[in-house]
């Protein structure tokens, strides 16, 4: 396998395609308005982004294998990588497609920044409920930035009625069972992974399929499957769009009754994950008919793990380049320890996912989607969130990814203080039942 770091020396800038640099030095210049590479000549900038290198031995430079996977075109990347190819399908559940085009199309750059951004719009303007699509571009990064592009088969994105399948050559370099749970990333490709997460779109977290399962929980669609095909070295994903059928208590139906959704959604018969084996999947075959799924893949993955205790670091993430990718686990593990000790020994510190309905989930898509917000933007958004209803740290924290700490200090101490929100138990701060809620006699003044 080609390391992503190769420096491939008879490349140089004309090998490059010059819009795609163009575009992605905005994106980098919106996320990051002064920071200093912004003015930096395109070869230093590519340079210290990861996509040129330098051999120091010989003087010589050239484009790196990553940076020939982003910003060159399909061609060129072929004389490298002769299996590479990209490829997006849509179907109505017939033989023919709807949609459909690949990297070797012609009529544009076949990289895969550009895969990526097209695709998104695709999703976008696909998909009317912003979580989803956030889940859909979520697992879409995640294939492109652990695929082996050296590998047969290509990078393949499928859109079922039913179901949205993801595969891509290369197996998984964690245990399949802990996709969803892992904390820890493995990367096959950390140049790439840099040069996507310099623009707030991944990060070594390793959390990123993780939360794409607690939001397919939340919208009570079946567990995503990821099938392992050892014989043909790919990873497919498939997101189903079905949902779980269980049983509801009268109870539950009159808190969904109160759930409904400006556009009329009554989630009254939210339907919620049984620990049954699931019967009824299966999974078409898919690229040519080379590989097939089974349904027993499902059954491995029918036990929900309800820990969503990893969040994001907070908004400054991306601010110290020399510590960008020291992600350092126990950095959240002390918030996360600290956070427990107040609440007491006995309190739990999962968010129960039955509380959080998903119209509070799209209030917060914005802070979940953006990294870096400014105070204003955040204070709003955790006002419309209490709007709905009194909200505890912890929920805060899953619904905005920050850290509890970071959510209390930033922004709910100093709503506080200037009377927008107020506590559930006042005479008690350290309640274990603690809330904010909205202060209605702040708008009557």
């Amino acid at each position: 396998m080609l390391q992503d770091n190769l420096i491939l020396e008879h490349y140089g800038l004309n090998e490059l395609n010059f819009d795609t640099i163009k575009s992605y030095r905005e994106r980098f210049a919106e996320v990051k308005p002064a920071h200093p590479w912004n003015a930096l000549e395109t070869k230093e900038f590519l340079y210290k982004v990861g996509a040129w290198g330098k051999v120091r031995d010989t003087h010589k430079e050239g484009v790196t294998l990553a940076g020939l996977l982003l910003f060159s075109e399909e061609r060129i990347i072929t004389e490298v990588l002769p299996q590479y190819f990209l490829e997006y399908r849509e179907s109505k559940g017939n033989e023919e497609w709807t949609e459909r085009f690949t990297s070797q199309d012609g009529t544009w750059s076949g990289n895969i920044f550009d895969f990526y951004f097209h695709i998104h719009e695709i999703v976008r303007n696909s998909e009317p409920q912003p979580s989803i699509a956030s889940s859909l571009t979520e697992v879409l990064i995640n294939m492109l930035i652990h695929a082996d592009y050296n590998g047969e088969g290509g990078v393949i994105l499928e859109k079922q009625p039913s179901h949205y399948v993801f595969s891509n050559p290369g197996l998984l370099l964690v245990p399949t069972d802990s996709v969803f749970s892992n904390t820890v990333s493995q990367l096959r490709n950390p140049n790439i992974v840099k040069l996507f997460s310099l623009l707030g779109l991944c990060e070594r977290s390793g959390s990123g399929l993780k939360k794409v399962k607690q939001n397919w929980s939340l919208h009570h669609y079946k567990t995503p499957a990821i099938d392992q095909d050892v014989s043909m070295h790919r990873t497919v994903v498939m997101l189903s769009l079905s949902t779980q059928e269980r049983q509801v208590s009268s109870s539950e139906k009159d808190t969904y009754n109160t759930s409904i959704d400006d556009s009329g959604n009554n989630f009254k018969d939210v339907e919620k994950y049984q620990n049954t084996p699931e019967n009824d999947v299966e999974i078409d075959s898919y690229n040519k008919n080379e590989y097939s799924y089974n349904k027993e893949l499902i059954e491995e993955l029918k036990s929900y793990n309800n820990d969503v205790n990893s969040f994001n670091k907070e908004d400054n993430y991306y601010n110290n380049e020399s510590n960008l990718y020291n992600n350092d686990v126990n950095s959240y593990n002390n918030n996360h320890n600290s956070y427990n000790n107040e609440q007491g020994e006995n309190s739990s510190n999962l968010v129960n996912v039955e509380n959080i309905d998903t119209k509070l989930w799209d209030i917060a898509a914005l802070a979940r989607e953006k990294k870096r917000l400014s105070p204003n933007q955040m204070e709003h958004i955790i006002l419309e969130l209490c709007k709905e209803k009194p909200l505890m740290l912890k929920e805060f924290a899953y619904l905005l990814e920050r850290t509890p700490d970071g959510v209390r200090n930033n922004y709910l101490t100093k709503l506080l203080r200037k009377g927008q929100l107020q506590l559930k138990y006042p005479n008690q701060p350290n309640h274990p039942k603690q809330a904010y809620l909205f202060n209605k006699k702040d708008i009557e003044k």
